[in-house]
């Protein structure tokens, strides 16, 4: 941790917690989980896997709309489906990776997903159904993104930062699909 240190007349100076960088010596088997992390890391883990059912399930939602879509515009927004669940799939890795940095375990088990996750499955039939559902899904990770980055805040500035890329494609798939519902 770092404090700030002042006396009257002197200037602040930015001083580093030798106490902070003795304990990260200890315990070298937490890997990158220094106590520094605190009380917070159960709770970010939590966040964490939470967030991987969500990007999981958008997987699945963005596959079935790929796979099922009908209609004359449909083979290009069905090919953006699948660009989206690629880069969802890609999220869920990040998710993954992180939390087992953080000391925990990637909550994979399909049972839970559709509870844990913030996002709704859906089997629309219908193009436009589609294409709104996976709007709202997109801009139910963004609010929830969001949620967690300011939750997170400087406790864990590694999180913040993947959370924080992950929040930026979710915000360019919403525009991308708010333009193929405008067309």
């Amino acid at each position: 941790m770092v404090s700030n240190q002042a006396s009257e007349g002197q200037q602040r100076r930015l001083v580093l917690d030798e106490k902070a960088i003795e304990a990260a010596k200890q315990n070298i088997s937490d890997g990158a989980v220094t106590p520094a992390y605190g009380p917070w890391r159960e709770d970010v883990l939590r966040l964490l896997n939470d967030a991987l059912a969500t990007e999981l399930v958008c997987v699945l939602r963005y596959k079935r709309h790929h796979f099922t879509a009908k209609g004359i515009a449909s083979p290009k927004i069905a090919d953006e489906f699948m660009v989206h669940a690629q880069a969802e799939a890609g999220h869920a890795d990040r998710l993954a990776e992180r939390i087992v940095q953080l000391g925990g375990e990637p909550d994979f088990a399909p049972d839970g997903l559709s509870s844990r996750s913030h996002a709704a499955y859906d089997e629309s039939a219908e193009l436009t159904a589609m294409l709104r559902s996976n709007l709202t899904a997109e801009r139910v990770a963004i609010e929830t993104y969001r949620q967690m980055i300011s939750l997170i805040g400087d406790k864990d500035v590694t999180t913040r930062r993947v959370l924080e890329e992950i929040l930026a494609d979710e915000e360019e798939h919403a525009e991308e699909l708010n333009d193929w519902l405008d067309t």
